[in-house]
């Protein structure tokens, strides 16, 4: 028994120095602020990685060498676990100061000085949980070799014994596993898409789908499309806010449960916009969504205000998912979405008579902007089909945000490029300034991102891994770090692990945009009749709003 319990706690010392040295990267500055308890967990698994490495790497030297593993001394032993743990203990004070740099930079108060204990105690639970499941596999491992050591050679056995349980470890987290788990999240967040909250009421104006003029039923529109049509301005709120006459927007929406087949689904979310009034409308917005079929209030209502209601809103639900699972698992189901949306839409709307047609105009946030975007070969289509739009937050790998950014002009950063001198498309980390470059007028569609320098959803890529981007190599964005360094394989899961937190700052920051959209659509749409003082008004009326509907309990919530 105490055999068996060592060789489950006894550690290499490669593995312990690759785990000290990963263990302390991992408490380096990243683009976010992390709450102490996810800081323990991203501290405990790059730990983890970083003995798994040194084991290896351990390996492979001995097998160049052609040596037997040798048994460190004691004092060796105690030199790496002393100088080890002095180093955590310094970088873990130091990163207490370097999260509060960040989170000042983002305008959050100074972390919990529970910090200092809190970190190392879950990262040594999390990092023993995880040597100890690969200690689990390496017995198995040795289980299976023995088995098949009475059929084959003993080399022979060993080999085929690892490989076999590493892939179907490899298949059952994969595979089994990984699909039954994507399945039971669909299915569950599907049975959530068909409850009707009592918080909501069906609408009764014939501009909204779901309502009893409508052939889009109420009940089939969708957690997210029910909301997105039961609620925004009415005219008369839009009037008595700017002052002038304004409409009551049309806003059209077709749910998974309207049809299966996402051409069908689009074309019937099109014939409801038809229905509505949508093409007589001097401002039609294709939007996209993200995850379950979610449009940011912020953006449709500021849409809707700085057209004075004059417009049309359609769009579609292409998954049960929330925005992060479909970040990960529903990108082609995203990418099919945006393409037939838009293709029905302009197939009906480039049959009306050129002074006719209504301004024609994209949206999309996140996952909705990839959606959008694969509608479009390049910047001359975009220009040539639309009247502009705003993508918002962007994820790294859409390929017109990927070709207009490496493209750029010489000189300009990757968090703001400037492509093409800004002819269509133009950047800008902060709506509120000008959007560069200021040398040339912005004449025709404009085409705005709206990034931020902080946000992980945008930055990460797979590039991380072996590659230093540019945006930690030029002038970084205001709240980014200095201190933010770029290490290999550790900058890349320090940004896969900020996705998680990408919401929980400030807007402005990260992924957070609520409020900027009002500034940005101005940008675009260039409004009469707006002073910057009306604009602040309004995005304080829609941050407000976004407040108290942030503080209903998640229960009540539709």
């Amino acid at each position: 028994m105490h055999d068996r319990l060592r060789e489950w706690i006894r550690l290499t010392l490669p593995g312990l120095i690759g785990a000290f040295a990963f263990a302390l990267l991992s408490l380096t500055p990243s683009l976010l602020p992390r709450p102490a308890l996810f800081q323990g967990l991203v501290t405990g698994v790059t730990a983890a990685i970083g003995y798994g490495l040194g084991v290896a790497l351990a390996w492979v030297w001995r097998a160049f060498a052609d040596r037997e593993a040798r048994q460190p001394g004691r004092r060796l032993w105690g030199w790496t676990i002393g100088v080890g743990l002095v180093a955590l203990g310094i970088v873990d004070v130091l990163s207490v100061r370097q999260q509060d740099r960040v989170r000042e930079l983002m305008g959050m108060g100074d972390a919990s000085a529970w910090r200092l204990i809190t970190v190392p105690v879950v990262a040594v639970l999390v990092f023993a949980l995880l040597v100890a499941a690969g200690r689990g596999l390496r017995r198995l491992a040795r289980w299976v070799s023995a088995l098949l050591a009475r059929r084959i050679g003993a080399q022979a056995a060993r080999a085929t014994g690892v490989v076999l349980v590493a892939v179907l470890t490899f298949f059952t987290l994969s595979g089994v596993v990984y699909d039954n788990a994507i399945a039971a999240v669909d299915s569950s967040f599907a049975l959530g898409d068909q409850q009707v909250s009592s918080t909501l009421e069906p609408p009764t104006s014939a501009l909204r789908s779901g309502s009893p003029e409508s052939e889009l039923a109420w009940e089939d529109l969708g957690r997210q499309g029910r909301r997105f049509v039961a609620r925004g301005p009415s005219g008369e709120e839009i009037a008595a806010f700017t002052g002038r006459p304004a409409l009551d927007p049309i806003r059209a929406y077709a749910g998974t449960a309207h049809a299966e087949d996402v051409e069908e689904r689009a074309r019937l979310a099109v014939e409801d916009l038809e229905r509505a009034g949508g093409f007589d409308r001097a401002n039609l917005l294709v939007a996209g969504t993200t995850g379950s079929g979610f449009i940011e209030p912020s953006a449709s209502n500021s849409f809707e205000y700085l057209t004075d209601g004059d417009s049309a809103i359609v769009s579609m639900q292409y998954s049960h998912l929330p925005s992060w699972v479909s970040f990960l698992v529903d990108q082609r189901a995203a990418r099919h979405a945006g393409r037939a949306l838009f293709d029905a839409v302009y197939e009906r709307w480039s049959t009306l008579p050129a002074d006719e047609r209504p301004r024609l105009y994209l949206f999309g946030e996140s996952l909705g902007s990839f959606a959008l975007e694969t509608a479009f070969s390049g910047e001359a289509d975009l220009r040539n089909r639309t009247s502009g739009g705003l993508f918002v937050g962007p994820p790294g790998f859409n390929a017109l945000f990927t070709e207009f950014r490496e493209q750029r002009d010489p000189g300009s950063r990757e968090i703001e490029p400037i492509f093409r001198d800004g002819r269509t498309v133009r950047f800008t980390n902060d709506p509120w300034g000008p959007t560069i470059p200021l040398t040339r007028p912005w004449d025709g569609p404009h085409l705005l991102y709206l990034v931020h320098a902080s946000d992980p959803i945008t930055w990460w890529s797979p590039d991380l891994i072996w590659d230093k981007p540019d945006w930690l190599s030029e002038p970084r964005g205001s709240d980014v770090a200095n201190a933010m360094r770029w290490y290999p394989i550790v900058t890349f899961w320090q940004t896969s692990a900020d996705m998680a937190v990408g919401m929980a700052v400030p807007s402005g920051h990260g992924h957070d945009f609520v409020g900027e959209h009002v500034a940005a659509w101005a940008s675009v749409l260039q409004p009469e009749g707006w002073t910057s003082a009306d604009l602040r008004r309004l995005q304080q009326q829609i941050v407000d709003a976004d407040a108290e509907n942030a503080g209903v309990p998640p229960s009540l919530r539709d």
